[in-house]
């Protein structure tokens, strides 16, 4: 669950960043981060897949996130999954079982988990190099790939495609050190969206005899 949060924290707001990058990765990523920086809430529908050949696993499934500032909401409803923070407190609620797992925003180990992080994730070092510019689906892609400069990302590289008309997130490959590849593919983004901060807190009266499991 932690790894859906993430891959979606990084294709939704990624301001995705460098310390030694090459000169075009750079100038797109800070054009995409300057655009990024200046929308105050957006939605989105995607697509997550996780890849594991070794293990012949190949699975997709449909999602949406909403983002206001620092709070967001991640839906996956095939899996029955729904992450809930309000900036302070992430909620984890899976359907099968009726269970919500409560903890504190500093209890999370890795700040890639809360998509407000992303706006400043290139301080902490991640290596842009352009790749090429192609056309796909009638759509002109940059791809550039980032790797981290050190361990504390659980990644090895990241490949992102960016829009080059919108300057925006078209989607992003993440590959991880437990040899999984987890994907984000946009399908929509409302970057005009307006929500009410109750969208982004768990309401247990919505949910019948739900398992409360607070470890604030």
């Amino acid at each position: 669950m932690r790894r859906i949060v993430l891959m979606v924290a990084l294709l939704m707001v990624a301001t995705l960043g460098w310390s030694q990058s090459d000169a075009k990765a750079k100038k797109i990523l800070d054009e995409v981060s300057a655009k990024t920086k200046e929308i105050k809430s957006m939605s989105a529908s995607f697509v997550f897949s996780m890849v594991n050949k070794e293990m012949d696993i190949d699975e997709t499934n449909a999602g949406t996130i909403k983002i206001k500032g620092q709070k967001y909401c991640v839906q996956l409803p095939d899996l029955g999954v729904e992450v809930f923070s309000n900036g302070e407190t992430i909620w984890n609620y899976m359907k099968d079982g009726n269970q919500v797992t409560i903890s504190n925003i500093d209890d999370e180990s890795s700040e890639l988990m809360d998509p407000s992080s992303l706006f400043s994730i290139y301080e902490r070092g991640f290596r842009s190099e352009f790749i090429d510019e192609k056309t796909e689906g009638g759509k002109t892609l940059y791809h550039i790939n980032l790797f981290p400069d050190s361990d504390t990302y659980d990644v090895t590289k990241i490949e992102v495609a960016i829009d080059k008309a919108k300057m925006m997130i078209h989607s992003a490959t993440l590959h991880s050190t437990d040899g999984n590849l987890y994907g984000i593919l946009v399908k929509e983004m409302d970057t005009n969206a307006g929500f009410d901060d109750s969208e982004f807190v768990f309401n247990a009266a919505d949910h019948a005899d739900v398992e409360v499991i607070d470890f604030r």
